[in-house]
């Protein structure tokens, strides 16, 4: 793809729909995995638009919500969106912001990461979650049958990892529970 999705904030939605032809499912999944005890500190990892935080806020209206997102531009629009939310522009490599959190969540963010990065965010997110915390990760896998790839990916830019390296990298980074949905 080109056509990078974060170069569009105004058409992001219209783009990754096309893209993704369960985004609306998945966004539901994420907020609805965010939400279980209701929580009071949310950070998303790659807000973009802020999609996955309106579907965290519509549901756990009381929380409070801080994104990350390395593209000023989506984060504007998130802003329209959210505008009670903390929203910072920085890259998922640098630290993440100070505090605890009760849910991290990340939608089709961190297959932008390589698997040493991905190690390293993992590491950095179990050290802000607050004890009972839970991390929800939706995002883009590569599959077991190569044919069963159905969204397209940039290389250099993209760098999807299998389930089972997911798996990994999260156990190693002290996550003992690890479901899959």
């Amino acid at each position: 793809m080109a056509d990078q999705f974060h170069f569009h904030p105004d058409r992001y939605l219209e783009l990754v729909r096309a893209e993704v032809a369960d985004y609306d499912l998945l966004q539901d999944l994420i907020a609805r995995e965010a939400v279980g005890p209701k929580p009071h500190d949310v950070l998303d990892l790659g807000t973009g638009t802020g999609e996955t935080l309106a579907r965290i806020a519509h549901v756990a209206p009381a929380a409070q919500l801080v994104g990350i997102d390395a593209s000023p531009g989506m984060l504007a629009h998130a802003h329209e969106l959210l505008p009670h939310a903390l929203l910072r522009v920085q890259d998922l490599t640098d630290e993440l912001p100070e505090g605890y959190f009760d849910v991290v969540v990340s939608a089709l963010a961190v297959h932008h990461l390589t698997d040493v990065d991905k190690a390293d965010l993992f590491a950095r997110v179990a050290t802000r979650l607050r004890p009972g915390g839970r991390f929800v990760l939706g995002d883009v896998v590569v599959p077991e049958d190569p044919a069963d790839a159905v969204i397209p990916l940039d290389e250099g830019y993209d760098h999807p990892s299998p389930v089972a390296i997911i798996v990994q990298l999260l156990k190693s980074a002290s996550f003992r529970t690890v479901r899959l949905a």
